[in-house]
């Protein structure tokens, strides 16, 4: 089993409106909220000044497929963000399941006393931080990152 690959990681929650932005500790001790980042033309460009701040070994991009494992128009739209970031940097994008990170958001922030109308401008944050959470504690665990590394277009597919 190999080691915890030590630095600073980037959790990217993909949502049609919004970009939860969550980052963890060199030791991948926790995840916590970045901010959310409206999604617009410029999603990528306050991204890139994140990863310039944060200076990240890779960005974790939650994959929403359904419950079933397959596809849906919001995992299409996760890819396809995914590969216009890597497109966009040299650092590298990593797709990881995250099929109930934003329902444990919203129960989270449920439990805390939130309401889903006052949780709207966090919660993409939050489910950011699941997912990033989640792909920390499996890569501790098993020894090996979640997921998998979008290719970029220097790699064949």
């Amino acid at each position: 089993m190999s080691e915890f690959r030590r630095g600073v990681r980037l959790g990217i929650d993909v949502g049609k409106a919004r970009v939860g932005v969550s980052r963890c500790d060199p030791d991948g001790m926790l995840a916590v909220p970045v901010e959310t980042v409206p999604r617009t033309e410029e999603s990528f460009t306050r991204i890139g000044e994140l990863a310039r701040e944060y200076e990240p070994i890779e960005f974790v991009v939650g994959l929403p497929v359904n419950l079933q494992g397959t596809d849906t128009a919001s995992t299409v739209d996760a890819r396809e963000f995914a590969a216009d970031l890597q497109g966009l940097t040299d650092i590298p994008v990593r797709l990881i399941d995250e099929r109930l990170s934003t329902v444990t958001a919203h129960a989270a922030l449920r439990s805390s006393g939130r309401s889903q109308r006052k949780s709207r401008s966090i919660v993409d944050q939050v489910a950011a931080v699941v997912l990033l959470q989640h792909a920390i504690d499996t890569e501790k665990s098993t020894g090996a990152p979640a997921g998998f590394v979008v290719p970029t277009d220097e790699e064949p597919v």
